[in-house]
Protein backbone atom coordinates (compact mmCIF):
# COMPACT_ATOMS: atom_id res chain seq x y z
CA UNK A 1 0.00 0.00 0.00
CA UNK A 2 1.21 3.59 -0.94
CA UNK A 3 1.25 5.96 1.76
CA UNK A 4 -1.03 8.27 -0.58
CA UNK A 5 -3.78 4.74 -0.11
CA UNK A 6 -3.56 5.05 2.97
CA UNK A 7 -4.69 8.82 3.62
CA UNK A 8 -7.39 7.74 1.03
CA UNK A 9 -8.64 5.22 3.44
CA UNK A 10 -8.70 7.87 6.50
CA UNK A 11 -10.43 10.68 4.60
CA UNK A 12 -13.44 11.56 6.57
CA UNK A 13 -12.48 9.78 9.67
CA UNK A 14 -10.64 11.03 12.43
CA UNK A 15 -6.69 11.11 12.57
CA UNK A 16 -3.65 12.49 14.71
CA UNK A 17 -0.79 14.53 12.68
CA UNK A 18 2.22 14.71 14.64
CA UNK A 19 4.07 17.53 13.70
CA UNK A 20 7.85 19.19 13.95
CA UNK A 21 8.44 20.63 17.32
CA UNK A 22 6.50 18.51 19.67
CA UNK A 23 2.89 19.89 18.83
CA UNK A 24 0.04 17.65 17.08
CA UNK A 25 -3.38 18.00 15.60
CA UNK A 26 -6.31 15.50 16.22
CA UNK A 27 -9.78 16.23 13.48
CA UNK A 28 -11.21 14.42 10.77
CA UNK A 29 -9.09 14.66 7.66
CA UNK A 30 -11.07 16.60 4.81
CA UNK A 31 -8.59 17.02 2.13
CA UNK A 32 -5.01 16.23 1.03
CA UNK A 33 -2.73 16.90 -1.84
CA UNK A 34 0.45 15.43 -3.41
CA UNK A 35 2.51 17.19 -1.12
CA UNK A 36 0.68 16.13 2.07
CA UNK A 37 -1.29 19.25 2.69
CA UNK A 38 -3.69 18.35 5.17
CA UNK A 39 -7.15 20.16 5.61
CA UNK A 40 -8.96 19.17 8.67
CA UNK A 41 -12.09 20.11 10.21
CA UNK A 42 -13.39 19.70 13.63
CA UNK A 43 -9.40 19.87 15.05
CA UNK A 44 -7.79 20.56 18.30
CA UNK A 45 -4.33 21.33 18.57
CA UNK A 46 -1.98 19.36 21.50
CA UNK A 47 0.97 21.32 22.51
CA UNK A 48 2.53 19.48 25.88
CA UNK A 49 -0.72 18.03 26.84
CA UNK A 50 -2.61 21.45 26.48
CA UNK A 51 -5.74 21.01 24.39
CA UNK A 52 -7.25 23.84 22.23
CA UNK A 53 -9.76 23.17 19.96
CA UNK A 54 -9.35 25.20 16.69
CA UNK A 55 -12.80 26.47 15.16
CA UNK A 56 -13.57 26.38 11.35
CA UNK A 57 -10.98 24.34 9.03
CA UNK A 58 -7.58 23.32 9.71
CA UNK A 59 -4.62 23.80 7.30
CA UNK A 60 -1.65 21.94 8.11
CA UNK A 61 1.41 21.86 5.53
CA UNK A 62 3.02 18.96 4.75
CA UNK A 63 6.29 19.76 5.03
CA UNK A 64 6.00 20.08 8.77
CA UNK A 65 4.36 16.62 9.50
CA UNK A 66 6.19 13.77 10.90
CA UNK A 67 3.47 11.39 10.62
CA UNK A 68 0.29 11.07 9.96
CA UNK A 69 -1.97 8.21 12.38
CA UNK A 70 -5.47 6.96 11.85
Amino acid sequence: MRPLDALQQSLHKRVLVEMKGGRSYRGVLDAYDQHLNLVLSSAEEVVQDVVTPRSGLTLVRGDSIVYISP
